[in-house]
């Protein structure tokens, strides 16, 4: 299998995961907390909560239509697919693949539910972080995995690193 084939199919392997992972975790958690606002504390920094998200990142672009947000996260998503198609290492194909199982994910809600289920709800000092969910921790660390591949150009070649 060539190089680039072998990186499509782990980026490809890494998306499928990380939306079944993603839906499954919001099934279980919607069967728990099924009406927005409820709220289960589970440490001191952490609750779940039900957070109906019908814009994009931190609820932004609440007004936009559903159905644009959705095409515009199946295109972005289709670019990275076309992108990991022209990965040189492992980690720039995981990381594509993080971002794409992420988009994928939220689309299934959009699509589904006609919003975005966040749950996860992190807070310190009396602040808390906007709820997320396991998509866009998925979309947070592929971004995350790209811009260590740009900053240190050797993670982002295995072909140069001989592994």
């Amino acid at each position: 299998m060539s190089w680039s084939l072998a990186y499509l199919a782990l980026g490809l392997a890494f998306a499928f995961v990380v939306a079944v992972l993603d839906q499954i975790s919001k099934l279980v958690t919607l069967g728990v907390l099924p009406e927005p606002g409820m709220l289960i504390v589970v440490t001191g920094f952490f609750n779940l909560v039900h957070v109906r998200n019908t814009g994009v990142s931190f609820g932004l672009f609440q007004s936009v239509p559903v159905w644009l947000i959705a095409t515009i996260a199946i295109a972005i998503a289709a670019g990275l697919c076309i992108w990991m198609t022209q990965a040189e290492s492992r980690l720039v194909a995981a990381s594509l693949g993080l971002a794409v199982g992420g988009a994928i994910g939220n689309v299934i809600d959009r699509v589904r539910l006609g919003w975005v289920f966040d749950f996860l709800d992190f807070h310190a000092l009396g602040e808390h972080w906007p709820a997320f969910n396991l998509a866009d921790s998925a979309i947070t660390l592929g971004v995350i995995g790209l811009l260590a591949t740009s900053l240190i150009p050797r993670l982002g070649n295995d072909k140069l690193s001989g592994s």
